[in-house]
């Protein structure tokens, strides 16, 4: 099914790419990342264009993930589990969203969970355009920037190293984060 709704979206060159950005902020099952690395394949001297149009779409999709879950999810969290442990959730949220956010926007996890549970949790909505700005951009311009250095070659690189440094980029970005926090409450 992921791959006939990738061919759908292929279809449509950037605005097939561009759509599916923009939907997997809230909703898509497919993430862009896949018809990225697709189209740069093809045309890597545009990848940096194709990371500019997924990067533009992924950040224009947040807020509605945001509104979605601050108005249909806190709702049906409510109705579905005790008030104890919303609360409990909202807590840690609102204590580690931040690094929760940053380091969500760019891993293979899906991006919708954070805009969503953004919005169920009271999570400040200019801190997920900040940080979606920063992870998202780091991921797709990553991608984009690799195809236009090293071309077709990019996606052997991608294949063999891609898992290993998102999670360093992950490391890297969390403790910045802490570092930046712990100073910050001094």
């Amino acid at each position: 099914m992921l791959e006939q709704l990738t061919q759908l979206f292929m279809q449509y060159g950037i605005w097939g790419l561009f759509g599916m950005a923009f939907l997997d902020s809230f909703i898509s099952p497919v993430p862009p990342f896949f018809m990225q690395i697709a189209m740069s394949l093809i045309d890597p001297g545009s990848a940096l264009r194709f990371a500019t149009v997924a990067f533009t779409a992924s950040v224009l999709g947040a807020p509605i993930g945001f509104m979605l879950g601050k108005w249909l999810g806190k709702p049906l969290l409510q109705k579905l589990l005790p008030a104890k442990w919303t609360a409990a959730a909202t807590e840690q949220f609102a204590k580690n969203g931040d690094a929760a956010v940053l380091i969500g926007a760019f891993t293979p996890i899906p991006f919708k969970v954070f805009t969503v549970l953004s919005g169920v949790f009271n999570y400040s909505l200019t801190k997920l355009m900040l940080f979606a700005i920063v992870g998202r951009g780091l991921k797709f311009f990553l991608i984009g920037t690799l195809f236009h250095f090293y071309g077709k070659h990019a996606k052997v690189l991608l294949d063999d190293y891609l898992q290993v440094t998102l999670l360093g980029i992950a490391v890297v970005v969390a403790i910045g984060w802490f570092v930046w926090k712990k100073r910050r409450q001094s």
